[in-house]
């Protein structure tokens, strides 16, 4: 009787023992899982197309640090997560817990980035600015904004095709596709040419695409944004006229180096249709994506009878605008003599 009571003890002694260590562990376990990630800023997880598994643990165990990798890997089987791996940019928050995140990632629940281009010239800026922040090929993008069908299929040329990024800033998914920034481009472009501006370039006799490549051209040649009127009004009464625009941001274009300081005449003499000393009109496309205060400057020209312009002798980035062909003549050997006078060539 002694020893079936003894044994009984001992059973319930180690029966009690095993369910504390059991409890304990389950108690221990559970803190581990509920404990969150202590973090002093958001930490943002970036998974394209070849990222696998175990590429999303490398960088949470990098950026963020685990609370317990092996944990969170256990219950990211558990959650099936290792073969439903989502692109996708993620941020992980301080005092997020383990299965918040593996939720996070599995859902594809992506934190948007914001995407900003401006101060752009050429499609091979615009597409390796665009490249730098999103998950995509500066090469394959430059292509598609190249690609004439692109262009034709949302009422562009191949010339054009550019101003219809309009400067600015946007929030899409870092993993979104070519096609898809297209059409979120355009759609900002017809939001942005409203009814208002729309019907102020109808009344200059230009086009929307028109006044891009006209508001590049003030853009480039002016440096301070209170005079793009001035120099707007003034290309807009030389065209008026039928003049050529003689502008010297076009041949530098054309030339490709926008870094001469001075126009000679070879450089006058370069054959394309962007050199508007020797081709009337409007050239082909913009010579830049205008921002949107050039723009606007465009679209509301001072009202004068300009048609001449030479930078300021000073050299402060300022014009003297001139009427007469005297007259300019008269700015334009003031500026070439502080040109000569600095070694400027």
């Amino acid at each position: 009787m002694q020893k079936k009571k003894k044994k009984k003890n001992i059973l319930l002694w180690v029966s009690g023992t095993l369910l504390l260590l059991v409890v304990s562990a389950g108690i221990f376990a559970f803190s581990i899982i509920s404990k969150p990630f202590s973090l002093s800023e958001t930490v943002y997880i970036y998974i394209d197309g070849q990222k696998k598994y175990e590429d999303v643990v490398t960088q949470i165990r990098d950026k963020a640090g685990f609370p317990s990798e092996k944990i969170f890997r256990m219950m990211a089987e558990r959650m099936n997560y290792p073969n439903k791996v989502k692109t996708g940019r993620y941020a992980i928050n301080d005092g997020m817990t383990m299965s918040d995140v593996i939720r996070l990632l599995r859902s594809g629940s992506q934190t948007p980035v914001d995407l900003t281009f401006n101060n752009m010239r050429t499609a091979e800026n615009l597409a390796g600015r665009i490249s730098q922040q999103l998950m995509m090929d500066s090469l394959t993008l430059l292509n598609a904004l190249r690609n004439n069908s692109n262009a034709e299929k949302y009422g562009f040329d191949a010339e054009t095709f550019i101003s219809m990024f309009i400067p600015n800033t946007y929030e899409v998914y870092w993993d979104t596709g070519i096609g898809n920034l297209l059409t979120r481009m355009k759609r900002e472009y017809d939001v942005f040419w409203n009814e208002s501006r729309r019907d102020k370039a109808e009344k200059l006799g230009l086009t929307p695409a028109e006044v891009s490549v006209l508001a590049s051209i003030v853009e480039e040649e002016a440096t301070y944004a209170d005079e793009y009127p001035v120099v707007a009004g003034l290309y807009l009464n030389r065209l008026k006229k039928g003049m050529r625009l003689e502008a010297d941001p076009t041949v530098k274009f054309a030339v490709g180096d926008f870094s001469l300081r001075r126009i000679l005449y070879r450089h006058l003499e370069v054959e394309s249709p962007y050199n508007t000393y020797k081709n009337a009109g409007l050239p082909p496309g913009p010579i830049r994506i205008p921002s949107i205060r050039a723009i606007d400057g465009t679209l509301s020209p001072q009202e004068h009878n300009y048609l001449f312009m030479c930078a300021k002798e000073d050299l402060s980035g300022r014009h003297n605008f001139a009427v007469t062909h005297a007259e300019h003549t008269r700015n334009a050997r003031a500026y070439q003599q502080a040109l000569n006078e600095r070694d400027i060539y």
